[in-house]
């Protein structure tokens, strides 16, 4: 069996993460349900982020150790991954003892290489993003990421040299244009970064004690950037004096799945930390777009933010998955308000799905008591919505490996509106009252059905209790992805998917 290797970026343990930062891993959840389904071997890894300044400095505010803090804050993001219903195969942690450990061989294995050197840092640095940057990059005299105040700073402090990858790290992306994309993001890193010429990178800091020291030089902590970004191959059994076996199948990893605001890091640091230890680059980066409230930004601050559990706890699970997965496309940035995921709701999950099974099981089960077999008196229009059937799973298979994840949903919702239509068409309520249209009637139900489970196989990965709940409804196990003209129905009663919201 084939294996894929999908990652999330770990989340920083400063916050509770928001309904923006929660898009991500369900993102991720459904492009590996899906690889599940194919038949992969998938391995998904996520987790936490959990040393730094900002980390030291709200423990102290909170009276507590850093340790403390951290453990509250990943327990809480672990429930939230939890509540989202994803399959993550494994949670990482920074602060697990085995990460340290080889975080630590790590740098000595670049400092033993050239790649790391003693110096001394002075810089405009960002706390919150603990990021130090040169007055051209900053944005009306503050921080480009966050758009807070900087400090002058100066330390001692080892440096990577980023430098001496660059031209080999150009000449990759422009050779490799799938590595990193949207393409947007892409001609971002060349044109922004890469061919201004890269600076060498602090990646040690003695300011502060919350983080992994240098072996050689304890007074150091490991920076945050050679910490976190290591967690993708420190995971899975890579180990400078001889990784492991499932390393060995599983690097360089399928996807890393990664904000748009991250992927700097990701497809230019990383990178040259890997070829630093020798080791292949992951195949793709994408940076996602976010999720933005009321067309804003997400900042506590500003108080325009909603957090996942108040909203499943309004919603249900599979409501928000489905908003976050359907509303946020490819490239540009999602909108979210509760008033739209109440107009998604009653227009896509309750009316075009929950009706749609619903009629169609009580038609079956009114007509036939509860038992449909396939009695193959087809039509153009019968045989027309057959081939619509048999093509979905192509159709959302194409979309799903190019990252088209929004529009792969669409196909499915296509196909449940296309079922609506052939009800509207073939009328089983005016067949029912024809003696002699018996047989046709029940090939429509029947059809109706295929399509129905067809459906419910594919909404899986994106929607997976409301996928159980409608197999049980119809009480069918084949798990062919078209249409199969000797399967046997016997229906349970019809439960509602999804309530109407009354406005």
């Amino acid at each position: 069996m084939d294996k894929y290797y999908i990652s999330t970026a770990i989340a920083y343990t400063s916050g509770k993460p928001h309904i923006g930062n929660t898009y991500e891993i369900v993102l991720a959840d459904s492009i590996a349900r899906f690889k599940r389904l194919e038949g992969y071997d998938v391995y998904f890894q996520t987790g936490t982020d959990e040393h730094g300044v900002k980390i030291e400095e709200k423990a102290k505010d909170a009276s507590i150790s850093p340790q403390e803090f951290v453990d509250n804050i990943s327990g809480e993001i672990k429930n939230i991954w939890d509540l989202m219903n994803t399959s993550y195969s494994k949670f990482v942690r920074t602060t697990d003892k085995h990460h340290e450990e080889i975080v630590k061989k790590i740098f000595n294995k670049m400092y033993e290489n050239g790649d790391i050197y003693k110096g001394e840092y002075k810089g405009l640095y960002c706390t919150p993003c603990e990021s130090f940057w040169t007055e051209s990059q900053l944005v009306d005299g503050k921080c480009p990421d966050c758009g807070r105040e900087v400090k002058e700073a100066s330390e001692e402090a080892y440096f990577f040299k980023l430098s001496k990858y660059q031209d080999r790290l150009l000449r990759f992306i422009e050779d490799n244009p799938s590595f990193i994309e949207p393409e947007a993001r892409r001609k971002e890193m060349i044109n922004n970064f890469l061919k201004p010429g890269l600076q060498d990178l602090c990646v040690s800091r003695t300011s502060f004690t919350w983080g992994i020291p240098v072996s050689f030089d304890p007074k150091h902590v490991v920076y945050v950037w050679l910490d976190a970004l290591t967690n993708y191959i420190t995971n899975i059994g890579y180990d400078p004096d001889g990784s492991s076996k499932i390393f060995n199948e599983l690097w360089p990893c399928d996807l890393h799945l990664v904000g748009k605001d991250i992927v700097r890091f990701h497809s230019i640091y990383w990178p040259c930390f890997l070829w630093s230890l020798d080791l292949p680059l992951p195949k793709k980066i994408f940076g996602h777009p976010w999720l933005l409230m009321n067309n804003d930004k997400m900042s506590k601050s500003k108080g325009n933010v909603l957090y996942a559990d108040t909203l499943v706890d309004k919603y249900g699970v599979d409501a928000i998955r489905y908003y976050l997965i359907h509303e946020i496309p490819y490239s540009s940035d999602g909108n979210i308000t509760e008033e739209l995921i109440e107009e998604r709701i009653n227009s896509d999950l309750a009316n075009i799905l929950g009706n749609l099974v619903q009629r169609t099981i009580s038609m079956g089960n009114k007509y036939f008591d509860h038992h449909i077999e396939n009695k193959d008196i087809n039509d153009s229009d019968s045989n027309e919505f057959i081939n619509n059937i048999n093509n979905v799973y192509n159709e959302i298979r194409l979309l799903m490996d190019d990252l088209h994840i929004s529009d792969a949903v669409t196909k499915i919702f296509d196909l449940l509106r296309i079922s609506n239509k052939y009800i509207d068409i073939e009328m089983p309520w005016a067949l029912a009252k024809e003696a002699d249209k018996q047989d046709k009637l029940e090939t429509v139900l029947y059809n109706l059905l295929e399509s129905i489970r067809v459906c419910a196989l594919l909404l899986e990965p994106f929607m997976p209790d409301t996928s159980k709940n409608i197999l049980e409804q119809i009480n069918n196990s084949n798990s062919e992805l078209r249409y199969i003209s000797d399967n046997i129905y016997d229906l349970n009663d019809p439960k509602a998917l999804f309530m109407r919201i009354s406005k």
